[in-house]
């Protein structure tokens, strides 16, 4: 019975500083060094929240730059991959069909069209796209708000993030980031 009272004692002072102190020392460190980050990464424009800059966001119509597919529909609550093997019919014919879509909706025709424009990221969720498959969008935007191609290419390259302290990732455009601005000039 002594055996049974300690380890239930130790049960409940684990389960209070790994349930409840630690959690909270850390979530209020982490709101006094890095508040920002520590609420979302919320991207606001005139006091309305527009989204997440960590978070890839579904934007339909021929005038915004296209996030990067997402698994699970830009939901949230649904993150998950497609777990389908690069060599399976069933992930060769949905890439098949995103490069027929791509080639149409953008008038890609004979262009080379960058994997991550036709395929999904491991978590359903990436904000980001390289330099070159936003760069593919670019006429489809262009006839769609009027404005030129050079415009465009100028507002990508604004927003193009290098590699990390230069060596870690790869060169990025955060779609959100770039849509919003984009918004500003039309």
């Amino acid at each position: 019975m002594k055996s049974i009272m300690i380890a239930i004692r130790a049960s409940i002072i684990l389960l209070l500083i790994c349930g409840f102190i630690y959690p909270l020392a850390t979530t209020g460190v982490a709101q006094v060094i890095f508040p920002k980050q520590a609420d979302g990464s919320l991207i606001e424009t005139n006091g309305k929240v527009k989204g997440s800059k960590l978070l890839a966001q579904e934007f339909k119509g021929p005038e915004w730059f296209h996030s990067r597919a997402s698994a699970a529909n830009y939901n949230p609550t649904a993150s998950a991959a497609t777990n389908a093997a690069v060599a399976s019919k069933e992930y060769i014919k949905a890439t098949k069909n995103k490069i027929n879509e791509l080639k149409k909706d953008n008038n890609a025709l004979g262009k080379t069209i960058p994997a991550d424009l036709v395929t999904t990221s491991g978590s359903g969720f990436d904000p980001d796209l390289s330099p070159e498959a936003v760069k593919a969008q670019v006429p489809r935007v262009a006839k769609a708000t009027g404005l030129s191609e050079d415009q465009l290419i100028t507002l990508i390259n604004k927003h193009t993030k290098a590699r990390q302290i230069g060596i870690f990732g790869e060169p990025r455009v955060n779609i959100l980031e770039l849509n919003l601005d984009l918004e500003k000039l039309r």
